[in-house]
């Protein structure tokens, strides 16, 4: 007795589907082995200081592992790669890379030990004392043994020593020195941090004889990376004392810099040169070498950045192809079946009903591709509009002023160095109002880090308590609408108020948030209130069930209170 047509056509579509995993299955075995080298070869650059090109073997197998669901191989790619872009002094770009392992972390273990740490290094160098030592703490938790939490609590002993927290250093590293099984570079670098923090507290003698100990164990142990650090702090003690032999440590520090093709160590020994008065030459040389290392780095980040969009877009451009490759071979097996199936007419309506079906699919999603293209080109237009408005003139002015002065003059410099941080807050302004708020953990940073970027020369803006609000218990939504009411009294601020003074001061109780706004700009009627465009800011408060005062008099600044539920 015969089955019904459609019977025979679900199992050959069932056939072809069971090959076609089997193939696709082994593809990607074969690929696998390739994907491996793809990322030693990574390594290996690595080693070699081959910076671009091992950013782009990590980032290329990376994409491979993403695909695998290899999250233990992805985090180890990001890591590295976030590794190359500190090295080259991209931390913002860094902490980027960082954040995308985030997800495929599953448990703590030594890959969430180093994303801290490297985190926490990031907010170091970024002068973001309170965050990097959140980091180092994190890491610290997440170790498994004493060994791995010396290097973050030496970290945090070098930021407490800055902070001239030198109690809470000293503790750190007497902690760490206690430490049985503490190796020989670790001990020689907690040293040479313990007698630093000694003698900057002020206990000169035992923090001479600490350095030197550190010093000496450093030299044994051949650690001449870590040695410049020890000069560094001898030439900063001998300052005061011995004018010679400070220069000395310091000469000592630049020739191991230069030979280890350290810049960053390079020009601080310089700068302690140029201090202690030795002369232009070293001015001259600390300004070629800056000036040359902020060019690479500068490139390195624009290359870094580019890599991952190249990657990203070749990543789209596959996808496509391997779909295109999956629907010519169900193609090719309904035509088989058209040859074996009985009831040709049965199969052909049935083929056209799914032709029809994928044909209607693939146009909606043509359709749904011009509106999404649409909507970035007005994007774009928009972007390119303010940057034309605000930026060209800037730009072209600075242009102009660099051909027409002297640049060796401090006279001059000054004057460009304004112009160009000018630019830059500008160019950092219109990179905040077009980007989508994080509301993950990252809140409180971006949040201070958007309103920071209206210090400038003559506008000091200050920021209180905003670490004391529990951001995790409040809705996303809220916080995408204090993020954009408070862009817009900045905004506001910037283009009205004059003001040379901005306070901003959170607070919080069990059911509200308190936002307070004041700075001593000119002010204006009540009745401008609603021309200067916070009619906007007033429609974001209240749709969250909020309030939002304003007190403002022409010549008595400008005062703004938001309360929010939570």
């Amino acid at each position: 007795m015969l089955r019904s047509p459609f019977f025979y056509f679900l199992i050959l579509l069932f056939c072809f589907s069971c090959k076609k995993e089997t193939i696709e299955n082994n593809k990607v075995e074969i690929d696998k082995e390739k994907i491996y080298k793809i990322r030693d070869q990574g390594v290996e650059d690595f080693k070699n200081k081959n910076y671009n090109s091992a950013f782009y073997n990590f980032n290329k197998s990376k994409i491979a592992f993403e695909i695998l669901r290899d999250s233990v191989n992805l985090v180890y790619n990001l890591i590295q790669m976030a590794s190359i872009q500190q090295i080259n002094d991209d931390y913002y770009g860094s902490k980027e890379t960082l954040t995308e392992a985030l997800p495929y972390l599953k448990k703590k273990d030594i890959y969430s030990v180093s994303i801290n740490n490297f985190f926490g290094i990031a907010d170091k160098e970024l002068l973001l004392y309170n965050d990097a030592i959140y980091y180092y703490n994190e890491a610290i938790k997440d170790a498994d043994n004493n060994i791995s939490k010396i290097s973050p609590l030496n970290n945090i002993a070098v930021i407490y020593t800055e902070q001239k927290k030198y109690d809470k250093a000293i503790q750190i590293l007497e902690s760490i020195l206690n430490e049985k099984q503490i190796s020989e570079k670790s001990k020689g670098r907690a040293l040479d941090n313990l007698g630093f923090a000694y003698f900057k507290m002020g206990s000169n003698k035992k923090g001479l004889s600490l350095m030197n100990e550190g010093l000496e164990i450093k030299n044994q142990s051949q650690d001449l990376y870590s040695s410049i650090a020890s000069y560094l702090h001898l030439s900063e003690y001998y300052t005061s004392i011995n004018i010679n032999k400070s220069n000395e440590y310091a000469q000592k520090a630049y020739n191991i810099a230069t030979n280890l093709n350290s810049v960053d160590e390079r020009l601080k020994s310089l700068a302690v040169l140029i201090s202690n008065g030795s002369g232009t030459q070293y001015s001259k040389k600390y300004i070629s070498i800056n000036d040359s290392i902020t060019n690479i780095r500068n490139n390195f980040k624009n290359k870094f950045a580019k890599i991952k969009y190249d990657s990203k877009k070749e990543k789209d451009e596959n996808q496509k192809l391997r779909l295109e490759k999956a629907e010519d071979l169900v193609a090719i097996k309904e035509a088989e079946k058209d040859k074996v199936v009985l009831y040709a007419a049965i199969i052909v309506i049935v083929i056209t009903i799914v032709s029809l079906g994928l044909y209607l699919r693939k146009r909606y999603k043509h359709k749904t591709r011009l509106v999404e293209i649409k909507t970035a080109y007005n994007t774009e237009t928009r972007i390119a509009k303010n940057i034309h408005d605000e930026l060209a003139n800037d730009v072209f002015h600075a242009i102009t002023f660099t051909q027409t002065q002297s640049l060796t003059t401090e006279n001059s410099k000054e004057p460009l160095l304004q112009k160009l941080n000018h630019i830059y807050s500008r160019v950092r302004g219109i990179s905040r109002e077009n980007s989508n708020v994080d509301t993950g953990i990252n809140f409180s940073y971006n949040l201070k880090e958007m309103l920071s970027t209206y210090n400038t020369a003559n506008t000091n803006v200050i920021i209180t308590n905003i670490e004391k609000i529990s951001w995790n218990d409040i809705e996303d939504e809220k916080k995408v609408i204090i993020h954009r009411v408070l862009q817009e009294l900045m905004v506001n601020m910037k283009k009205h108020s004059n003001a040379s003074i901005v306070v901003l001061k959170f607070n919080n109780n069990s059911n509200l948030i308190l936002i307070d706004y004041s700075d001593d700009g000119k002010g204006c009627e009540k009745s401008q209130i609603i021309k200067n465009g916070l009619l906007n800011m007033e429609n974001r408060i209240l749709s969250s069930k909020g309030t939002i005062t304003f007190e403002t008099e022409p010549d008595k600044g400008f005062k703004v209170k938001i309360t929010m539920p939570k």
